[in-house]
């Protein structure tokens, strides 16, 4: 429940206010909505409560954040009366529904529904269209087959349509399957699911004709019938749809372990429902379908048990193929579609028809409804965010947790930073099924993200109706469109700027507003207009407009979390942008040729500042200068989490620098240097960092000598252009904590690296890339004695490294090293085969060499 009484500009004191009545309401109503709050969906009258509370909350903070700013909306609706009004009204139905009696009936009533299963079991349905998965097919029969005698779980986990009950049913009914297990039982879960339901299932599946009064049995009678039923046999029980780890911890007791080898497959959106003890092989993540797979499973929901189709399916095929875009349920549902039309139509069908009809169809609307549902409300608004970007986007990781910071989505910690929080949040839904891995970092971690076309097509829709954000394309009738008075987000995509000037843009209560446009080349266009409009908002992404000069109304968003903004010419930060008390995130995306983004004095007045990024896909030198004048009297950016791209000049004090910036944990800047000059860099000032990215920018020539002083906290370093004397990397050796190491584009230089032992002890991850080395060996001091070089290896990455013939073959210990991956390194085979060999003598038969 929010504070009224708090202030983020702090020019207002609201205490003695009338808004404090307002704050006592809402103490009141929190209790009453917890008791409805199931029941949102389920029943119209709680529907419109919640309605009304969310907008009622939307008014209130408009209120106070137009009293902050001294704009005080002309409207009766915004008045304090009204707002009382409007909440005493919500307040009296709430009582009402929550002291009558059908809120209890309508609790049993809704899970009776869920709860509701059929005389006879659940049994997959053996007919069906089954397609791909024939890799994954054969592990899992193999797994059920053969292995451990124990009881043992094989879990199937992806998003929602991506075939994990199908393929669960293709080996369930596989004939080698079917006659290896004496008893065999499908039980489907769900969401919401009562034990006794789950164990009567499996009894009717056991043996179809269940005498009457075991339908009478409580729970543990029918927990100890199942465990009687299954002793001494070798069963194989499947849970399909699985949403929580309580469901196996509850029939664990029924499934004795004999040792004769019995399985149970459990499917599920989510990673973490199985015991990791009880896994039998790491979680199938199923992969999504080829085009081939796609057009055959199409082709076999149309035309059952033919091998030809007709011409008229045969000319739709590519446009099927990008719109499934390999997720099965998509191309079922397509399939059914088309079913019902003459197939003379389809290619006119299909040629207007796109994912966002395929998702409105009431089959994937149910499925994907049932997920959202079934998400924590701390995770709804991240997830629905994703509707307010172009369609397959592909997400930075790091500015999208940003974004969410910003939208005040992360609900704050004292445990952890507001990142960390979202990067959770992340993670659950990726654990989830419901955000995709496009890019992975090194080790642990996401570098960029993205969502099907199914599910955004769901948040679009489903983000519109909740009343979270409004979406504008360019195709729309923007001279029509008429925005929500209070609306609270707006996302402009895939628009012209010239298309701006058609838009009625107004709506005073926006809080977000993300341009996304095809015009970058252009310039000078004037948005001015929009800042007028916009006073109270707090996300501002114009990345993608060109802008010259840059506007000043900016500095009146005092409001203003999030500001992305696109540089070009010779624009520099104003010295106003201390007007901006709030600011956590500044991203500067670069357009320009000059090499550099000075930053004024006042820079330091951002005390709020979390992520200060400058972006550049072409020229990595590209920098932010800050002010060097007067840091002893200037305040530290103690918030400051993120900072890419920060110049340094070894020939200043670069550690009172540094030390402006005490609590970051990344960093990526260059270090400009001149010929005939020692230096030495000290960074160890820099007691939280984690992530250091470094490059060199050389003038006048490339004789120099350097030293750096990195602090130990380090789990990732990057070095490029440094040209160092192989010798050097003694001190990156030492660092305990390091795990992910990138030597990029001469950053050593020298034919021989000579490794010594003992060093690099937690490193995980090596890249070597454009690098002129020829021989990489071990210290011959320890040529007779068995050594582990980096011990915990587990991923080694050359690139362009063509000159390099001679890797040591004692990299990493018996079983860590997993995966070496070669490119353009063509002397490198011989000693390739070397290293298989030596880690396949020590027993590490899964290393996988690949060479492109």
């Amino acid at each position: 429940m929010m504070d009224v009484t708090s202030s983020e500009a702090g020019s207002i004191a609201l205490i003695d206010h009338p808004i404090q009545k307002v704050q006592e309401v809402l103490v009141c109503l929190r209790s009453l909505l917890w008791k409805i709050v199931e029941l949102q969906n389920e029943d119209e009258e709680v529907q419109a409560i919640w309605n009304r509370i969310v907008g009622v909350a939307y008014r209130i903070e408009l209120f106070i954040d137009s009293l902050i700013t001294g704009n005080i909306l002309d409207s009766s609706s915004m008045s304090i009366h009204s707002i009382l009004e409007e909440m005493n009204i919500i307040k009296a139905a709430a009582l009402k529904i929550c002291d009558s009696e059908r809120l209890g009936g309508k609790v049993k009533e809704v899970t009776k529904r869920f709860n509701h299963m059929p005389q006879e079991g659940s049994k997959p349905i053996v007919n069906d269209v089954v397609v791909g998965f024939e890799d994954e097919t054969a592990s899992i029969i193999n797994g059920l087959r053969y292995g451990s005698r124990q009881v043992k779980i094989v879990s199937i986990v992806g998003m929602p349509g991506c075939g994990k009950t199908t393929l669960a049913r293709k080996v369930y009914n596989d004939s080698s399957v079917n006659s290896h297990f004496q008893e065999r039982a499908w039980c489907t879960v769900s969401q919401i699911y009562q034990k006794r339901n789950l164990l009567l299932q499996i009894l009717t599946c056991i043996e179809p004709k269940l005498p009457e009064d075991v339908f009478k049995m409580g729970e543990e009678d029918l927990a100890l019938q199942v465990k009687r039923c299954l002793l001494k046999k070798r069963y194989l029980i499947v849970l399909d749809d699985v949403w929580d780890i309580d469901v196996w911890n509850g029939l664990e007791a029924s499934f004795p372990d004999d040792g004769n080898g019995s399985r149970v497959i459990l499917t599920s959106r989510l990673r973490g429902v199985a015991p990791q003890a009880k896994l039998d092989h790491e979680p199938y993540s199923l992969p999504q379908l080829t085009p081939n797979q796609t057009w055959d499973l199409l082709k076999g929901k149309l035309y059952p048990g033919q091998d030809l189709a007709p011409p008229e399916l045969c000319e739709i095929r590519q446009q099927v193929v990008e719109m499934c875009q390999g997720l099965p349920l998509t191309v079922v549902i397509l399939a059914g579609i088309l079913s019902r039309m003459d197939r003379y139509g389809w290619k006119e069908a299909v040629e207007g028809l796109s994912s966002r009809n395929v998702s409105s169809t009431e089959q994937c609307t149910a499925t994907l409804e049932l997920s959202y549902k079934h998400l924590p409300d701390n995770l709804k608004a991240c997830f629905l965010y994703f509707g307010a970007f172009p369609e397959d986007h592909e997400h930075n990781t790091r500015r999208l947790i940003s974004l969410w910071v910003a939208e005040g989505f992360v609900q704050k910690t004292h445990l952890k930073r507001s990142e960390d929080v979202a990067n959770d949040y992340l993670m659950e839904l990726i654990s989830r099924s419901l955000v995709i891995v496009s890019k992975p970092r090194s080790i642990d971690g996401v570098k960029a993200c993205r969502i099907h076309d199914l599910l955004y097509e769901f948040c679009v829709t489903k983000a519109k109706e909740e009343k979270l954000l409004q979406r504008v394309r360019r195709y729309d009738d923007l001279s029509a469109f008429t925005l929500p008075c209070y609306l609270r987000r707006l996302c402009i995509i895939d628009s012209k700027v010239e298309h701006f000037d058609n838009l009625r843009l107004f709506s005073p209560a926006i809080r977000s507003l993300l341009l996304f446009s095809h015009d970058e080349d252009s310039i000078g266009f004037d948005l001015r207009f929009i800042f007028h409009i916009i006073k109270l908002v707090r996300v501002l992404d114009l990345s993608q407009i060109g802008l010259d000069p840059f506007p000043r109304e900016v500095e009146l968003l005092v409001h203003l979390r999030y500001l992305a903004i696109l540089g070009r010419g010779k624009i520099s930060l104003p010295s106003s942008v201390c007007n901006l008390p709030n600011l956590e995130t500044l991203i500067w995306r670069n357009s320009s040729t000059h090499r550099s983004v000075s930053l004024p004095d006042t820079i330091w007045n951002l005390k709020k500042l979390r992520h200060l990024q400058l972006i550049d896909e072409v020229d990595k030198h590209y920098c932010f200068f800050f002010p060097r004048d007067n840091l002893d009297n200037s305040s530290q950016l103690r918030d400051l989490d993120f900072l890419s791209c920060l110049s340094l000049d070894p020939e200043e004090n670069i550690s009172k620098l540094l030390r402006k910036f005490p609590n970051i944990r990344k960093l990526r800047c260059s270090v400009n240097l001149k010929p005939d000059v020692q230096y030495h860099v000290a960074m160890n000032c820099l007691s939280q960092l984690e992530s250091l990215s470094l490059s060199c920018v050389i003038y006048g020539g490339d004789r120099y000598q350097l030293d750096f002083q990195f602090p130990l906290t380090i789990k990732k370093l990057t070095l490029s252009y440094f040209r160092l004397p192989w010798s050097k990397m003694a001190a990156i050796g030492n660092l305990p904590n390091l795990e992910v190491l990138k030597l990029l584009k001469q950053a050593f230089e020298g034919e021989i690296w000579e490794m010594e032992v003992e060093k690099f002890p937690k490193v995980r991850f090596l890249k070597l890339a454009s690098l002129n080395i020829v021989k990489w060996t071990a210290s011959s001091e320890y040529e007779y004695e068995e050594q582990d070089y980096f011990p915990r290896l587990q991923k080694l990455v050359l690139d362009r490294c063509g000159a390099l013939q001679e890797i040591p073959s004692c990299l990493g210990n018996s079983y860590a090293l997993e995966i070496i991956e070669v490119s353009k390194c063509p002397s490198c085979t011989r000693s390739l085969e070397e290293i298989q060999e030596e880690q396949r003598s020590n027993g590490n038969t899964d290393l996988k060499i690949l060479i492109s």
